[in-house]
């Protein structure tokens, strides 16, 4: 039997706060057994589920839609690198929105990122007359959501 990890362990080699690993098996993202003294004791595996979880997060997935993703991998047995491989394959198309996302931020920190609020004498030639108001609250420009004319 494989030697099992307390939380501080977990902790340590993963580099998630313990508050963190107790809100991620809350969800149901990550699982412990408990030892005889209570105390929570985890597999090696859940090693890897927590640098996924921590990488998806980075990508800008919710833990709901991690907890999905997760929902995916193998419950009988340990995943292995090709079981990983076919999850991560599906964020191509997400990797790229967010690709899309840092370039309008880069191209938006030298100009008018549409909050509506006229401010900056440039907004009133790329924001004339608040138009940007009538599509709705937030940076609307730098998420990139269509203006009316």
């Amino acid at each position: 039997m494989e030697r099992e990890l307390t939380i501080g362990q977990v902790a340590q080699r993963s580099g998630v706060a313990t508050s963190a690993l107790r809100f991620y098996e809350a969800r149901g993202l990550i699982a412990s057994s408990r030892a005889g003294s209570g105390h929570r004791r985890y597999p090696r595996a859940v090693l890897r589920r927590i640098a996924f979880i921590v990488f998806a997060q980075r990508m800008g997935l919710s833990l709901d839609e991690i907890a999905g993703l997760l929902a995916k991998l193998p419950s009988d047995r340990v995943p292995t690198g090709r079981d990983w491989s076919r999850l991560s394959s599906q964020w191509s198309a997400r990797i790229d929105q967010r690709i899309a996302e840092l370039q309008r931020l880069k191209a938006g920190l030298t100009g008018c990122i549409g909050c509506g609020c006229l401010s900056l004498t440039r907004c009133k030639l790329v924001n004339a007359d608040d138009r940007a108001a009538r599509a709705g609250p937030g940076p609307l420009y730098w998420v990139g959501t269509a203006l009316p004319d």
